[in-house]
This record gives C-alpha cells, sequence and structure tokens, in this order.
C-alpha cells in the first residue's frame, strides 16, 4: 500500500479517528489535506509544509467545502482519495419525541457534510479518471435501537449513499466503501462508560488500517462494501 505523490482528504482531521488515519498515511507518503472545523486544532499537526494542508472548514457550508477542495487542488493538483471522517455520536429520545434539532444536529454531523464533500470532490475526480472515497458509518446502524433512532437512521443512510455512488461511480474507475466501527476506544467515550472494558473496543489505529486499506490499490476490486471493525477477538 503505497501513497507517494497521492494526495489524501481527511475530513474529522483533528478527532481520534482523523489523527491516527492523517499519521497512517503520511507513514505511506501520502500528501494530506486535513480538514477539521477549527484551525487551533489542526495546527496541533504542526505547520502546514509541502506535503500537509491544513484546511479549517465547517462542511455544512458547501460553499468553505467548494473552497478547501479548490485550495487542495491548486496546493497539490489532485485529490486521490476522499475520507469521510467527521461524524458524531448522540443519544436521542425516543423517535416518537425526536426533536428536530436532535434530527438535524446527526443527519448534518453524519450525512451532509458527507454530501457536501462528494459534491466538491468527485467531479475532479471523475475528469482524473478514478480515485477511491471511504466513509464511516456504524456497526450499530444495521438495526434500530432505542433512544437511538435519529443516530442510526443517520449512519444508515451513509450506507445507503456509499452502496448509490459506488453504483454510479464504478465504471468512473472510483471506489466507494465504509466501515461500520463498533465503539472506538477514546479518551471521551473511556470517561462516559467507565464501567466499560475498552479492550474490547476498536483502536483508531486499527480502524485507520482498515481505512487505509479500502484506499489503497489492494482494495480496487472492492466496491460498495460496508465493512463491519469490532475490536479484537
Amino acid at each position: 500500500m503505497e501513497f507517494t505523490d497521492r494526495t489524501v482528504m481527511v475530513t474529522g482531521a483533528a478527532g481520534n479517528l482523523g489523527r491516527a488515519a492523517a499519521a497512517a498515511f503520511a507513514e505511506l507518503g501520502a500528501n494530506l489535506v486535513l480538514v477539521d472545523l477549527q484551525r487551533e486544532r489542526l495546527e496541533a499537526f504542526g505547520p502546514a509544509s509541502q506535503h500537509r494542508m491544513l484546511a479549517p472548514a465547517n462542511l455544512l457550508a458547501q460553499d468553505e467545502v467548494n473552497a478547501t477542495v479548490n485550495a487542495a487542488l491548486a496546493h497539490f493538483g489532485r485529490i486521490d482519495v476522499l475520507c469521510n471522517l467527521a461524524g458524531g455520536f448522540r443519544m436521542g429520545e425516543a423517535v416518537h419525541e425526536t426533536s428536530d434539532e436532535t434530527f438535524d444536529f446527526l443527519f448534518d454531523l453524519n450525512t451532509r457534510s458527507l454530501l457536501h464533500c462528494v459534491r466538491a470532490v468527485v467531479p475532479h475526480m471523475i475528469s482524473r479518471g478514478g480515485g477511491r472515497i471511504v466513509n464511516v458509518g456504524a456497526f450499530a446502524a444495521q438495526k434500530g435501537a432505542a433512544r437511538m433512532g435519529a443516530y442510526t437512521a443517520s449512519k444508515a443512510a451513509v450506507i445507503r449513499l456509499t452502496e448509490a455512488m459506488a453504483a454510479e461511480l464504478r465504471d468512473q474507475h472510483i471506489n466507494v466503501n465504509c466501515v461500520l466501527p463498533t465503539i472506538i476506544d477514546t479518551p471521551e467515550n473511556r470517561a462516559a462508560m467507565p464501567a466499560a472494558d475498552p479492550a474490547r473496543w476498536v483502536s483508531p489505529l486499527d480502524l485507520a488500517h482498515v481505512i487505509v486499506f479500502l484506499a489503497s490499490d489492494a482494495a480496487r476490486a472492492v466496491h460498495g462494501a460496508a465493512l463491519p471493525v469490532s475490536g479484537l477477538s
């Protein structure tokens, strides 16, 4: 899996998974477009460089996403991989009590952000003759769960969008796949669930390695997969 001279755009780059994915791609020689809401969080990666672009942007604003993609193309000349890692979780109300705020928050965070990114990046990939897109669904999105209706629905939408894009873009040599992690081992999740056993969770680095695989030439025959990543046995 070699990414020298390839450009990888990572959204949610300042999060736990984003940092792990950025490090994994960097080790394989990739140029990085690191996207997150606040520049201060991105500055933890160090200064921008020939191989690293810090790109603060609100993914819910299509014009900001478009501007970020245009700046990345001006800097690197290409975007070969789009990793839609931005997203999040919130327990909600029962479905019949779900507020517009909860519903909009989760669909904006998990689904609309993805839509804005693929709108901006896919036309470039088509014009270049190919690319890779990796999205993040959720293992829990395979069925509904009490007080998680809006969350599981938003992540199930990611799976269906992944499958639809795979069918639409396969002939343009663009592979679109997604990962379905269980609980990710982060400081925030450990604090929220102190009685749980994090040894059974998915480490950000292990999940990042799966994402790197799906973005690589090793997965060139994989289209529309929703790959469960459930941690160590």
